[in-house]
């Protein structure tokens, strides 16, 4: 019936009448947290391009994970940062690497956490890219889906409880499922960095692992931000060779591209609500500009009605607070 049979307003008046037809939920148990480990003792460091951000070194990341618990979050993502790189990423596969020691530490501190680990060579190559260069200066893909599955193994190895491709060659998802059912990790799951835009706002992430490119760019590699229908076929092609959730990053901007792959695949999604997304809000809110709670509170809901499953941000802990 139409006005004034019909007033949508009736359902809005109370608290309880908006959480009886509330269509999307967002919750703690939605939010995953990632987290710097950096060699050393001792350490936590604030990152200046992410304020409420820091590095730690493995005993106080293992404290800080103890805070992401008691915030009622149950999974974490693990980058790293070594103290020495190379050109061919050598600390990624390490079986004593930064990655490799910090999870055997939260697993035995915290076993209930689940901890999945970024599998990437870009923190670890002194030339900053996710694979490995040939003289020209062009990433080579197999050689690099070689050294990338090594490490998501080393990292199977450590006790991981999933790992997440974040580096875009062809084929990684494949040989990283080949290898770890060899090895005999057949159950650990791999969350894919399916749609993986070459995007603007990963700058101060790039400050935190020490990762940005010492030449050139990651065009070659990474989505060109006006493909759509691309990162369906990505994340199709993940599916086949062997991922058990998908991922699209960075989120806000890319809402549709979220949508799309939900409804084109069915599959577990993860959107990562990136660094620079993540600093702008904050910039925003030490500025006085915005209410940073609700601003944050509407983004992450956003990304959750978009279809996302998961929403891997650096606001999980302040969020969470907020929500219980």
């Amino acid at each position: 019936m139409p006005f004034p049979a019909t007033r949508m307003r009736r359902l809005r008046g109370t608290d309880t009448f908006r959480a009886l037809v509330r269509e999307t939920e967002l919750s703690p148990a939605h939010l995953i947290m990632p987290a710097f480990v950096i060699a050393g003792e001792g350490i936590r460091e604030e990152i200046p391009s992410m304020p409420g951000v820091e590095r730690y070194s493995i005993s106080n990341l293992v404290e800080h994970a103890g805070e992401v618990v008691a915030a009622g979050i149950g999974t974490m993502l693990i980058f790293g940062i070594p103290a020495d790189k190379d050109e061919v990423g050598s600390g990624a596969y390490d079986d004593e690497g930064i990655v490799q020691m910090a999870v055997r530490a939260l697993k035995e501190a915290h076993p209930d956490l689940t901890v999945i680990t970024d599998v990437c060579l870009c923190e670890y190559t002194s030339h900053g890219h996710c694979g490995i260069p040939d003289a020209d200066g062009k990433i080579q893909n197999d050689l690099s889906v070689e050294l990338i599955a090594k490490t998501a193994i080393s990292h199977a190895d450590a006790g991981a409880d999933a790992v997440a491709p974040s580096d875009m060659m062809d084929g990684r998802v494949g040989a990283i499922r080949f290898q770890l059912d060899e090895e005999g990790h057949p159950d650990v799951p791999i969350l894919a960095y399916s749609a993986k835009y070459s995007s603007a706002f990963y700058g101060p992430f790039r400050d935190a692992a020490e990762s940005t490119p010492g030449f050139g760019d990651r065009r070659g590699y990474q989505m060109d931000p006006s493909n759509a229908a691309e990162a369906v076929r990505e994340a199709e092609l993940d599916l086949e060779e062997g991922a058990d959730m998908l991922m699209v990053k960075p989120a806000t901007p890319y809402m549709d591209i979220i949508r799309r792959v939900k409804e084109a695949t069915g599959a577990p999604l993860a959107a990562y609500h990136v660094s620079g997304e993540y600093s702008a809000l904050k910039a925003a809110a030490l500025n006085g500009w915005l209410d940073e709670r609700q601003a944050v509170l509407e983004t992450l809901t956003g990304i959750r009605r978009a279809g996302a499953d998961a929403i891997i941000t650096y606001y999980a802990k302040e969020a969470a607070g907020w929500l219980q």
